[in-house]
């Protein structure tokens, strides 16, 4: 008989160990509900922006080509920033599922991990990674799509603040 040397203690007999596992993933639901919160608020602002936009250049006739330029650039912008934020709340609606998933199994997890079952107590531990592992990839792929939409941001914001400096010089 080979002598371990390493102590493991079951995990139904670790308090924390337990609560890490159903825990861990709630947070992240968390994190992963407010993300999708503020991106829904996000795209609502730019469709409001849109529609702004697109009832000013109805409504008035540009003769000065530099600033229809301008707002043909921005509105460019707002259809390429909503589809980033509908993709992005999209993962993020996707992480939601992923991480309560997760949990669920978790504790699945924890409540045959004192009994005599180990075989499915394995599998439910690696299912229950491989569904967190999509969560938190869901998630970054959420956050890296908002950054990209923040950029655009900034760059209409830029091109316009350009505009009204150069108007008053």
């Amino acid at each position: 008989m080979k002598y371990n040397k390493t102590m493991s203690i079951p995990v139904g007999d670790n308090p924390f160990a337990v609560l890490t596992l159903i825990a861990a993933p709630a947070v992240f639901t968390n994190a992963s509900s407010v993300l999708a919160l503020g991106t829904g608020n996000r795209l609502a602002r730019v469709v409001d922006r849109t529609r702004e936009l697109g009832k000013f250049l109805r409504a008035t006739q540009h003769e000065d080509k530099e600033i229809e330029q301008m707002w043909n650039h921005q509105l460019e912008r707002l259809e390429r920033r909503g589809g980033l934020l509908v993709r992005a709340i999209g993962y993020f609606y996707t992480s939601i599922g992923a991480f309560a998933a997760a949990s669920l199994v978790s504790i699945l997890a924890a409540s045959l991990a004192g009994s005599r079952y180990n075989l499915p107590f394995d599998v439910i531990a690696i299912i229950s990674l491989a569904v967190g592992i999509v969560g938190f990839v869901g998630l970054s792929v959420g956050c890296f799509l908002l950054v990209k939409e923040t950029r655009l941001a900034l760059q209409s914001h830029f091109e316009e603040a350009k505009l009204i400096r150069s108007r008053l010089k």
